[in-house]
């Protein structure tokens, strides 16, 4: 058992109590966070001149030779240590001797550890902000080929009034840039650096703090070492952006399940991204929809456990907080996993533009249109509201469209009616005049896509 710790005790650790408290089988996916703040630290204790130049030599190229075969997989990161830390100063001290044994000078695994998870996250932001620009590029193109496929809009599931493909995923592409955005605001406000803080007080060592800052990309030193310590707040807010991205995601997914049935039929879901039955030769389900949708509760477990964590916690540092780490990263796992996946599927489906088509007209979605040909011709809305109704009803008894009844059947509930209603309650009249901002129109469809590329073409989170 590889402990930096033991002067003062007398007796060996237990050894369920030493598997019970030890990190190393989740955090050692930090070793890369832990050896660039390492490193970071050791430029900063030459510099101040608490480390000789040969300490400094000794040290770095040590820990850059660890790196290097941890990646190659020529040095295993074994249980034998109790967490990542203790793995890399252990390795260290064992290749360069003595000089190891001054890594740790002016720090505490409480700052250290914070550091490691602070680096983790703000690299993990970016990557997801990436898989996010990735999905949004897919919803993009969608929305571009499909301003003119006219589908329902709904309420309550429930054909509401006609819109477009493009619009309709114009919703999604409105989420997912919230989700960036969210992440963007997230990491600017955790870009700060905890390391130097000590186990909660600081240090009497010269330390400069915003040497090692900078030399890690964050804006400046934290500001009070308790804090610094103990919070989590940024890991606690990462993880509701990651449960916002997953409510978003499996709110489309079941849309796409939905419309992959065969009593809807809109989508056509690539084979390569759909399952079969051990038993129904005919089946071709959606699963990786289902199990998208499946694992959103997955992440909203880890935003609950570390706040249910966090809830009563007395500065400064607690060893509850090591559970901050096993939900952090499942959910980065999963949310990952599920980006990558939905935006393969997404971008592989087809979609049945006819029976789409031909679902908004069969489902009354012209109605509204109906009531303002009324109304622009001096029919009190309330008054048009009732004649459209009546006229629902007519075609629910005669199974078709209101553009399916004769002039003369809909003069009978008003003689306003003219000629012209047909065109003025065709799917395309009432989508393409609809062009205020924010509309299914055209128009207003082609500035959205224009604002929404010029968005893209902005580029990702800088820190």
């Amino acid at each position: 058992m590889a402990q930096l710790w033991g002067g003062r005790f007398t007796k060996a650790t237990d050894r369920q109590v030493y598997e019970f408290n030890a990190s190393i089988n989740f955090d050692k996916r930090l070793y890369k966070q832990d050896i660039r703040g390492s490193i970071a630290h050791v430029r900063m204790l030459s510099k101040q001149g608490i480390l000789t130049a040969r300490e400094e030599e000794l040290l770095l190229s040590g820990l850059m030779q660890i790196e290097n075969d941890i990646e190659h997989e020529t040095i295993r990161i074994t249980p034998e240590y109790e967490d990542i830390h203790s793995f890399v100063e252990a390795v260290l001290t064992q290749r360069i001797g003595e000089a190891g044994k001054k890594l740790h000078t002016g720090r505490s695994r409480n700052d250290q550890v914070a550091l490691d998870m602070r680096l983790y996250i703000r690299d993990e932001i970016i990557a997801v902000d990436s898989l996010l620009r990735t999905l949004l590029d897919v919803i993009l193109q969608i929305m571009k080929e499909n301003v003119h496929t006219y589908m329902p809009g709904f309420t309550h599931l429930q054909k509401a009034q006609p819109v477009t493909l493009a619009h309709h995923m114009g919703a999604y592409f409105e989420m997912f840039r919230r989700d960036r955005e969210r992440l963007a605001d997230a990491a600017r406000r955790m870009n700060y650096c905890p390391l130097g803080s000590g186990a909660l007080a600081g240090t009497t060592y010269p330390l400069d703090r915003a040497y090692t800052a900078s030399l890690l990309g964050f804006y400046a030193p934290t500001r009070n070492s308790m804090d610094s310590v103990s919070d989590r707040d940024y890991l606690i807010e990462f993880l509701s952006d990651l449960s916002m991205i997953m409510m978003h995601l499996s709110r489309s997914c079941e849309e796409i399940i939905t419309w992959n049935t065969n009593e809807y039929r809109f989508v056509e879901i690539d084979d390569s991204y759909s399952t079969g039955s051990s038993i129904m030769p005919q089946k071709k389900n959606p699963d990786i929809a289902e199990l998208v949708r499946g694992k959103t509760g997955r992440v909203y477990g880890a935003l609950m456990q570390l706040l249910t964590v966090m809830k009563s916690l007395p500065l400064a540092y607690n060893k509850d907080m090591q559970e901050d780490k096993e939900m952090a990263f499942d959910a980065v796992d999963t949310v990952r996993s599920c980006l990558v996946l939905y935006t393969g599927m997404l971008s592989t489906m087809g979609f049945r533009k006819d029976v789409m088509e031909a679902s908004a007209k069969n489902g009354f979605t012209n109605a509204t249109d109906a009531a303002d040909y009324l109304v622009n011709r001096g029919v009190p809305f309330r008054d048009a509201h009732s004649i459209v109704g009546r006229l629902v009803l007519t075609c629910i008894e005669k199974d078709c469209s209101l553009d399916e009844l004769t002039l003369e059947e809909l003069r009978r509930e008003s003689p306003v009616f003219g000629e012209d209603i047909y065109e003025a309650i065709s799917m395309k009249t009432c989508v393409e005049k609809r062009n205020t901002a924010g509309a299914p129109g055209p128009v207003a469809m082609e500035d959205e896509i224009r604002q929404a590329q010029e968005y893209l073409d902005r580029g990702g989170i800088s820190l």
